[in-house]
């Protein structure tokens, strides 16, 4: 199905960076994204004297989680890089292709990305997210590659993109010690098959359980923008 008609099960992202058509603001802000009042925010930091174009990075929660939740993975480290951050609030306790399937969720995180293109010059396009949020994150992003340039996936559990497009590079971490998405059954088997896909991916894994210890968050943004 072309782009032109899209059906969010392909998990298809349509909108697409373009000259801001308002000045939005900076800091903590709410971003609206036509979807009926979902809660959904966003950190963007001061313009640069340059007028340089920003990163945006979708931080996507874990299972249960919030949209703040999804913003603090990389909230310390925005200013310093020029990150825009937005991190979206999934419809249910979590992302739909958990549930079954890809659909509103999509339909929402595009809503959400228009508006943050319509108020702010985005260069790059990133997508990540913790635990249920890296999955989603890793199957979405592999499914619009054409759009996602970076997909970072922290304690992520499975990568299901029903289609796949372009090759954007993979950032993978995962606790050695993880109970809750054990590291044998998840990145220690679903990496080396991406790297045999042709998939430029970082793998780390650190000592510990399922979180993203804050020398992880660096290195990820380390290589996000090297």
């Amino acid at each position: 199905m072309s782009d032109s008609a899209p059906d969010p099960r392909h998990g298809r992202l349509t909108t697409r960076p373009h000259p801001p058509v308002v000045s939005g603001p900076s800091g903590l802000v709410p971003l609206p994204g036509g979807d009926g009042g979902r809660p959904a925010m966003a950190y963007v930091p001061e313009p640069a004297a340059d007028g340089a174009t920003y990163r945006l990075v979708v931080l996507l929660h874990g299972a249960g989680g919030s949209a703040r939740q999804g913003l603090d993975l990389l909230l310390p480290l925005a200013d310093a890089h020029h990150l825009l951050l937005v991190a979206p609030q999934s419809s249910a306790a979590s992302w739909d292709l958990i549930a079954g399937g890809f659909g509103v969720d999509v339909q929402h995180i595009d809503a959400l990305l228009a508006s943050a293109f319509d108020g702010y010059p985005v260069r790059d396009v990133t997508v990540g997210g913790f635990s249920d949020g890296a999955s989603y994150a890793l199957s979405l992003g592999l499914a619009n590659g054409d759009l996602v340039d970076a997909v970072l996936a922290f304690s992520p559990g499975f990568a299901a993109p029903p289609l796949i497009r372009g090759r954007p590079r993979v950032f993978v971490s995962h606790g050695v010690d993880d109970t809750v998405l054990p590291i044998d059954v998840c990145s220690r088997r679903f990496v080396p098959h991406l790297r045999s896909l042709g998939y430029d991916v970082t793998y780390e894994e650190f000592p510990g359980g399922h979180d993203v210890p804050a020398p992880i968050r660096a290195s990820a943004t380390g290589w996000l923008i090297g």
